[in-house]
């Protein structure tokens, strides 16, 4: 059995909404360590009806990181998903959870840190809940493993990463932060967004998809497929440039309250399709945080 994880993050987006006490906003401020055990206390005594992460997380993004396993499995693995969390930690997309919120994204209502540092201190302490499973003992079972993560949960998953690191195991790592060493990084390029389709906000999980396509049958990592992906990559990159004007979370605020007193059922990607029709700029993820903050989910 040609066995391959996949790590990939979760979505702000659930198919019910948290109660009070799960929405990270509501944890009282103060010691981190603190603010972990009363989280963890909360996730223990939650009693709304507890979902499988597959299908707990909505959204593109999570419809392409479910995907992947049909990319994996068309490259000749026996794929099994997880989803490194920010309110769970690392688990099984099989396994079963209350709803609730919780980030590493900055400027987030239910951000859980302010800093790397502090956000590698809780996904530490995540890590010690039932149900969470360890990144190296994963990958040394397997032996490979190909890790689907933003810079933002890198920075938190660093430890993690270094562990993984030493086993040996045979590890791609899409996206991250930074190199690490005994792990091979493709990391995110914007110029690839043309040819791989959709968002910035997906295209993670759109260039490991890719980089399965190039592998070589039951092989993640071979000569072969660093070439192969490495002169696609070449011919396919396309730079992007917008004439827009950066503007500030006010202006953005104001923006998206207007619009919705005028197109109150207008979604948030409509939104922000006018927004940037006027002329203004605004990432992805800094506009529905902006968004979420504001209107709610």
């Amino acid at each position: 059995m040609n066995e391959l994880p996949i790590v990939v993050t979760c979505t702000d987006r659930k198919t019910s909404p948290p109660t009070p006490a799960l929405q990270a906003r509501t944890l009282p401020a103060g010691d981190l360590l603190q603010r972990a055990a009363e989280w963890a206390r909360r996730l223990q005594g939650a009693d709304n009806r507890p979902t499988a992460l597959q299908d707990l997380y909505q959204g593109d993004q999570w419809k392409r990181a479910l995907a992947l396993t049909d990319a994996a499995t068309r490259a000749g693995f026996a794929p099994r998903l997880y989803a490194a969390s920010a309110g769970l930690g690392l688990r099984p997309v099989s396994s079963l959870a209350p709803s609730y919120a919780a980030t590493f994204l900055p400027r987030h209502a239910d951000s859980v840190t302010s800093s790397s540092h502090e956000a590698s201190l809780w996904w530490e302490c995540l890590q010690q809940l039932d149900g969470a499973h360890d990144l190296s003992h994963v990958a040394t079972v397997a032996g490979r493993v190909l890790v689907v993560v933003s810079g933002t949960y890198a920075h938190a998953m660093q430890h993690d990463l270094r562990r993984l690191a030493a086993t040996g195991a045979e590890t791609v790592l899409i996206g991250g932060a930074c190199e690490v060493e005994g792990i091979l990084r493709v990391p995110a390029n914007a110029d690839l967004r043309q040819a791989l389709g959709g968002t910035l906000t997906s295209l993670n999980t759109r260039t490991a998809a890719s980089w399965l396509e190039h592998c070589t049958p039951g092989r993640l990592i071979s000569p072969q497929a660093q070439a192969s992906w490495g002169a696609w990559a070449a011919q396919a990159a396309r730079p992007e440039s917008y004439a827009r004007t950066p503007v500030p979370d006010g202006t953005v605020i104001a923006f998206i309250k207007e619009m919705k007193s005028i197109y109150p059922d207008s979604s948030r990607t409509r939104l922000l399709r006018l927004f940037r029709d006027k002329g203004m700029a605004c990432e992805q993820k800094r506009f529905a945080d902006l968004y979420t903050s504001t209107i709610g989910r």
